[in-house]
């Protein structure tokens, strides 16, 4: 019997990880992945080539920095069900206007227009009955200590940069975001529950967790 069967996780599955910057997203994205034989889609900080100037001028480059996630996100959401499932997906495309954009507009670091256009394209891309949710969101989190510890611990020079008081009301927004989130079933998972790095077994309390929250839920049906 394969780990998909042992734990009654679909095949054409689609989970996704969220949770503030640094909590360990692409580490429990690989370790699911290996362990469900799932692809995954990684969020692709390396090659966004707006990163590095936003963090110099939020101000100048906020705008399109989301524009360019929120493209690059819903080609990679519209690819995942072109393959018919079966993925494990770095951070969702609800975080984009659900946190970072609207944090960024509150701030006044995006303009009122250019915080209305991102919303209504995202909303006539992404709020729609022919959008495709993920089968389960997990959620993880921690204190904010454990998260500053981790994106030090990480060492990318455009967040050891950035003013702590950043971190920490990004941190509160995603408390807020997810205690409000909808759109699709939600796991909250403690990033002290589980060491996927030094202990691979403890991947097994976050499948039980999968498997517990989707049998609980009807599924989409797929074309």
């Amino acid at each position: 019997m394969d780990v998909l069967d042992r734990f009654g996780i679909p095949r054409d599955a689609v989970i996704t990880i969220g949770g503030t910057v640094g909590v360990g997203k692409s580490t429990i994205t690989m370790a699911l992945a290996e362990t469900l034989g799932f692809r995954t889609s990684l969020e692709k900080v390396d090659t966004n080539p707006y990163l590095d100037l936003f963090y110099n001028d939020f101000e100048k480059w906020s705008f399109h920095l989301q524009i360019y996630f929120l493209a690059e996100r819903f080609k990679e959401q519209k690819r995942i069900f072109e393959y018919g499932g079966g993925f494990v997906q770095d951070r969702s495309i609800y975080e984009d206007t659900g946190i970072f954009a609207k944090m960024l507009y509150e701030q006044g670091k995006m303009s009122e227009t250019d915080y209305e256009t991102y919303t209504s394209l995202f909303e006539a891309m992404v709020m729609t009955p022919y959008f495709p949710h993920p089968d389960v969101l997990i959620y993880l989190e921690g204190s904010f200590e454990d998260v500053i510890n981790r994106i030090h611990e990480r060492g990318r020079p455009m967040e050891q940069n950035t003013d702590i008081a950043y971190w920490q009301e990004m941190y509160r927004r995603y408390e807020d975001w997810i205690n409000n989130f909808t759109a699709c079933p939600v796991i909250r998972i403690n990033i002290n529950e589980y060491d996927v790095v030094q202990d691979r077994d403890s991947i097994h309390h976050v499948l039980e967790k999968i498997s517990q929250r989707i049998s609980q839920n009807n599924r989409r049906v797929r074309a």
